[in-house]
């Protein structure tokens, strides 16, 4: 089963040499141990663009979905045999990356 998780963060700051070195090292283990699948870090919300194509022509909006104190800053991909090895796998995670995270399984 696969599962994302998603690193919250409330600051727009980078994350520290050393919460990048502790990250690098969780990967590594996550390709060890056959968990990893694929995992990224992401710009701030301001980065953004809101692609809307419901109504026939595409509307473009700059910025983010949600005006919220949150948002996502990374990602993780993992494969994991059930949600308690993936909650594990994500506390070790949030650990490493000093943010909180949040596990959902895909479909």
């Amino acid at each position: 089963m696969q599962y994302l998780v998603s690193v919250i963060t409330d600051s727009a700051e980078p994350s520290t040499p050393e919460e990048m070195a502790a990250i690098s090292a969780f990967n590594r283990g996550l390709q060890a141990q056959g968990s990893w699948v694929f995992a990224g870090g992401l710009a701030e919300p301001s980065a953004s663009t809101v692609v809307d194509n419901r109504g026939g022509e595409p509307l473009f909006t700059d910025g983010p979905f949600l005006e919220s104190k949150e948002f996502l800053i990374g990602f993780w991909v993992i494969e994991a045999a059930d949600l308690d090895v993936a909650l594990g796998i994500a506390a070790e995670g949030s650990r490493h990356c000093n943010r909180k995270v949040e596990v959902r399984p895909f479909r």
